[in-house]
């Protein structure tokens, strides 16, 4: 909502010149807090439509959810609670969904598409409330062209220097970013030339991998052996089935592999069923498992 500045003559009046000041900063302060933890204040409850871009597609998920696959080497720890990661994806084109989900904890990990209209400002709020973000890659599916994973993607056609090219312009999109996490990718994951290189790139960079698996025919874990950079895959997608009750039953089956495995990576999206059942089993979950972020569950494979 615009603001129009007037000049009044306060002195004639008998007014302090700064009394309007001293009533709308508590006013500021305040729409940027409900805004920050999600209570968007009136009128703003949904996010300008965006028509000159391509909102990508959330997910192609599998045709069945990947099987969980053995444990990778974990550490020895003393704590009883197994630890949870929960990696909310496709971050950056939903304001005020982003804020709402930043309102439920730190532990929670964005993972934001590069060249998303509100990507700068959602890694912002989310560094301020000490929240890790990863870098949403996107890559080819086995369904492209007929699905695009969107702008920035990482196709399997292209040469090495335009991989290179367009690897390095999406990491330099999200800055401070402390891994990677792939978006699509059911194609371009399951060929090693390609994900050797970028993971080499990731190596040198510092960055670790999260497979997203959304292939069952993944090679990534090979490259990140063979180049030793800290990595995980993802265990459950959490609103593959984006309904309140078939999300509860996720979360719960994340817990059960936690709990058989020691650990477990948890993978939603910002939908509205997300966020309503996050939000009302986060204190179950802190009670049952560690929530950590994702830099918690990653190891390099020996």
């Amino acid at each position: 909502m615009s603001t129009t500045k007037r000049r009044v003559a306060f002195k004639r009046a008998g007014v302090n010149p700064f009394w309007p000041l001293a009533v709308a900063l508590p006013a500021v302060v305040a729409w940027a807090v409900l805004a920050a933890f999600g209570a968007a204040p009136p009128g703003m409850g949904t996010d300008p439509p965006l028509p000159d871009l391509r909102i990508p597609a959330y997910e192609v998920f599998p045709e069945e959810p990947t099987p969980t696959l053995p444990s990778i080497s974990l550490p020895e720890t003393t704590d009883e609670k197994p630890l949870v990661a929960i990696i909310i994806d496709d971050v950056g084109y939903h304001r005020v969904m982003a804020n709402r989900l930043i309102g439920l904890g730190p532990e929670l990990t964005l993972s934001i598409l590069p060249g998303s209209p509100f990507a700068e400002e959602i890694l912002g709020t989310a560094r301020l409330m000490g929240m890790e973000i990863l870098v949403h890659m996107p890559m080819e599916p086995r369904e492209y062209p007929e699905i695009d994973p969107g702008p920035g993607a990482l196709l399997a056609g292209m040469t090495p220097a335009e991989l290179m090219r367009q690897l390095n312009a999406n990491l330099d999109a999200v800055p401070g970013a402390v891994g990677v996490n792939n978006h699509m990718g059911s194609r371009l994951t399951t060929r090693w030339p390609q994900m050797y290189q970028i993971l080499s790139v990731l190596r040198r960079r510092s960055l670790f991998f999260i497979d997203s698996q959304t292939s069952g025919e993944s090679i990534c874990r090979g490259p990140a052996r063979l180049l030793q950079i800290p990595f995980a895959r993802r265990d459950v997608f959490l609103d593959h089935d984006p309904t309140p009750d078939s999300v509860r039953r996720q979360v719960r089956r994340l817990v059960r592999v936690a709990r058989r495995r020691g650990e477990a990576v948890g993978i939603g999206h910002p939908y509205g069923a997300t966020f309503e059942v996050l939000s009302e089993m986060m204190d179950w979950l802190r009670e049952s498992v560690q929530l950590v972020p994702a830099s918690r569950i990653v190891h390099t494979i020996g």
